[in-house]
């Protein structure tokens, strides 16, 4: 499917965390890491000018005219001020217009919300949030260096539902070393119970450089094996069905309605604007990248306008992956016909064993069962 030309999703990265968790290996940094003495409220007063800039020239430089959803990630974003996160938003509303349904996501660490934070939210605009969960278990909290405290989890949604979020998520870490299968089944009874409308939930994925990779590197603490990681996947999807959540993406659940447009976008090939250090944007099989330090940001767009680091043109083999990457990721899979004979006849066996849904096969369609799911690397390596 070809993106939509008039339409323009945007991505707002806030590259700024008080403090740095042990598994992340996003671009984001402390006060201490870019070694500023100013107050987070300075710092954001100055980083959104430069938010405003970049979504200027992107209205110079795109032909589109509608806005279907605007997600703020990070980092912390709720460490800005609601009123400067409200400037972003209006000098999108100034160069383009939103769209009668447009999804306006932010994500938040629940230490970091306050119900009269979460009610400014609501008055600049945003209608969904994310809050990072992670885990209800402290020791497991503790491992992952998460700095919030597992009941403020209750209190940040709730008061996110008083101020008028329809929309709430949060998200789900398993795989952590020294997690058995109990504390995993008590974090999700714990996010079960939230009134939330959607879940995400990812394995831990150990990346180099991080903290985390250096303690199990030292041997400090142990990965557990794949087949419990397997477990607790089939655990959640098990659990999530049964309280009327479904998948819609491999890691993501919600109730009827409540998908993540945004990501949705992503996954069927939409076009986006990614704003902010690092962030990452595609127009039509362009794909470009932001240079990444915050520093490094603010001079290139005052000094040239873009801050852009580098570009790509998508070959069509490439768009070909891509299509075959996502779509498998989905419950609506991939057109049987889209694919080659050679190709049909690698998934047979994944068919046979279970893998893949029979009823869909046989409608046209290749799409993953639960156990399939779990071997979704594998069978798309295979294509």
């Amino acid at each position: 499917m070809e993106p939509r030309a008039d339409h323009l999703a945007f991505y707002i990265h806030i590259p700024y965390c008080v403090k740095r968790c042990g598994y992340c290996d996003f671009n984001t940094y402390t006060p201490a890491e870019l070694q500023i003495q100013s107050s987070l409220e300075v710092i954001s007063h100055d980083y959104i000018g430069l938010l405003v800039k970049e979504i200027e020239k992107s209205a110079a430089v795109s032909a589109a005219k509608f806005v279907p959803t605007i997600f703020f990630g990070g980092g912390t974003p709720t460490l800005m001020q609601p009123s400067d996160l409200g400037r972003v938003l209006d000098a999108i509303r100034k160069n383009y217009t939103l769209t009668d349904t447009c999804e306006i996501t932010i994500e938040a660490n629940p230490d970091t919300v306050t119900p009269d934070l979460l009610s400014q939210l609501r008055s600049v605009g945003f209608n969904r949030i994310s809050m990072g969960m992670q885990s209800a278990v402290p020791h497991v909290l503790a491992v992952l260096d998460r700095t919030h405290n597992p009941a403020n989890v209750e209190k940040a949604v709730l008061a996110a539902r008083a101020a008028g979020f329809d929309e709430v998520s949060v998200d789900l870490i398993y795989g952590t070393p020294g997690e058995s299968m109990q504390d995993w089944e008590r974090s999700l009874d714990a996010a079960l119970v939230l009134p939330v409308t959607h879940i995400s939930a990812y394995a831990l994925i150990v990346e180099e450089g991080t903290k985390l990779a250096a303690r199990v590197k030292r041997g400090e603490i142990v990965m557990p094996d794949d087949d419990e990681t397997a477990d607790k996947y089939i655990l959640a999807d098990n659990k999530f069905h049964a309280a009327g959540m479904e998948w819609y993406e491999l890691s993501n659940w919600s109730k009827p309605g409540s998908q993540c447009q945004h990501n949705l976008l992503y996954w069927y090939g939409e076009n986006w604007w990614g704003a902010g250090p690092g962030a990452h944007s595609h127009i039509d099989g362009r794909r470009w990248w932001n240079v990444k330090h915050p520093g490094t940001y603010k001079d290139k767009l005052l000094e040239t306008g873009d801050p852009t680091h580098e570009s790509e043109i998508l070959s069509a083999e490439q768009r070909e992956e891509e299509r075959l990457l996502l779509n498998i990721r989905l419950p609506k899979g991939i057109d049987r016909s889209s694919l080659s004979v050679e190709q049909i006849m690698k998934l047979e066996p994944y068919l046979a064993d279970g893998h893949l849904s029979r009823e869909h096969w046989e409608s046209g369609v290749v799409s993953l069962t639960q156990s399939g799911r779990l071997l979704a690397d594998r069978i798309v390596s295979s294509l």
